[in-house]
């Protein structure tokens, strides 16, 4: 079993192709090379990646070499470098991973500086969104889009972890499965928490499992945030819900408290002065709505229920269109906030 880097760089350069197919996915192939932006898996050409080669030296398989950079450096440096492992134990174990490789012995991964956070807690939050990568390309793309969701306008709080691990709810053996990932942050900017939506293999919707939703890290008072709020903003439940509010009102900062517990809780900017609560058409979003506005009026921020035809904004979406969302929409802004926030945006997810 391969104990040293130079042994599990020259495992994965015997199967490079597959390798920059996995972890360089906003690449393509272009005859003897893999090219993409960089070794963080942007997309662009200025990477080249050695598909075929000897095992070691010049020219050798898997090497690579960053042309508007001058980096340079094998397969195991794309795997640090696009999951955003910091440690090389992460990264040996995610190429063992790969390779289908046994995991080394406790003592020998201690020797390897491997260090895992405890589970559910922000740390671990933080270093699984670390691992994750934008959503440029991926199945969280074809997810949204299947959702009626075909850009996300500032798009940085998601991400795309292509093997996620899932602890089913009956014990049984832990699986890997795509994931998306959104960061949970305060109002600093900090990353406090994580959600992951387990996805199907082929994107369309979520993942056949017990639980696809799950949060980790802390929640309370924070939220999957979409642009900076100033003096304006909308906070509702669920991703989807404001994303599509996100796609009707692209101008407008959105929070997304992921429950109708943690809306009631949301922590709201001392400058804001208006605040536009997305409601859920259920009893339990009605409480959070009533809470949220309560606390928003005791702290002088005026407060605007924006409510759906049909059980949320998503579904809205969904069964209405674009079009129609749009106009539902402008008829519960406040006339001051229509020529700002109704404006049409680019289509193209950033």
């Amino acid at each position: 079993m391969p104990r040293d880097p130079s042994d599990l760089s020259r495992r994965l350069a015997r199967d490079a192709e597959a390798v920059c197919r996995h972890y360089l996915s906003n690449g393509r192939r272009q005859g003897r090379y893999w090219t993409v932006g960089d070794a963080r898996n942007t997309p662009g050409r200025s990477m080249y990646v050695r598909l075929r080669g000897p095992d070691t030296g010049p020219g050798a398989a898997g090497h690579w070499t960053d042309a508007a950079t001058s980096e340079h450096g094998d397969l195991l440096d794309v795997i640090r470098e696009s999951c955003g492992y910091t440690s090389f134990g992460d990264v040996a174990e995610e190429a063992r991973c790969f390779l289908s490789l046994p995991r080394l012995e406790p003592c020998t991964t201690a020797s390897l500086d491997r260090s895992p956070a405890p589970a559910g807690t922000p740390e671990a939050a933080r270093r699984l969104i670390a691992m994750s990568q934008p959503i440029c390309g991926t199945l969280v793309q074809t997810y949204l889009a299947n959702r009626g969701i075909k850009a996300v306008h500032e798009a940085g709080a998601l991400r795309y972890h292509p093997r996620c691990y899932y602890r089913p709810d009956d014990g049984s053996t832990i699986q890997k499965r795509p994931a998306m990932i959104a960061a949970v942050t305060d109002l600093g900017g900090r990353i406090t928490g994580a959600h992951r939506t387990w996805l199907a293999p082929d994107g369309t919707g979520k993942a056949a499992v017990g639980t696809p939703r799950r949060a980790m890290g802390n929640l309370l008072g924070h939220a999957v945030r979409f642009g900076t709020a100033n003096d304006v903003l909308a906070a509702g439940e669920g991703l989807e819900t404001m994303l599509s509010l996100r796609l009707a009102l692209p101008e407008m900062p959105m929070a997304a408290a992921l429950s109708a517990g943690h809306l009631a809780a949301l922590a709201l900017p001392r400058s804001l002065r208006r605040l536009y609560i997305a409601r859920d058409a259920d009893a339990a979003g009605d409480r959070a709505v009533a809470s949220l506005k309560e606390r928003a009026a005791a702290a002088d921020i005026e407060a605007l229920i924006i409510s759906p035809t049909k059980g949320d904004f998503n579904d809205d979406l969904q069964t209405r269109g674009l079009d129609a969302l749009r106009k539902t929409l402008r008829t519960q802004l406040a006339a001051e906030d229509v020529p700002q926030f109704s404006r049409r945006a680019s289509t193209r997810a950033g």
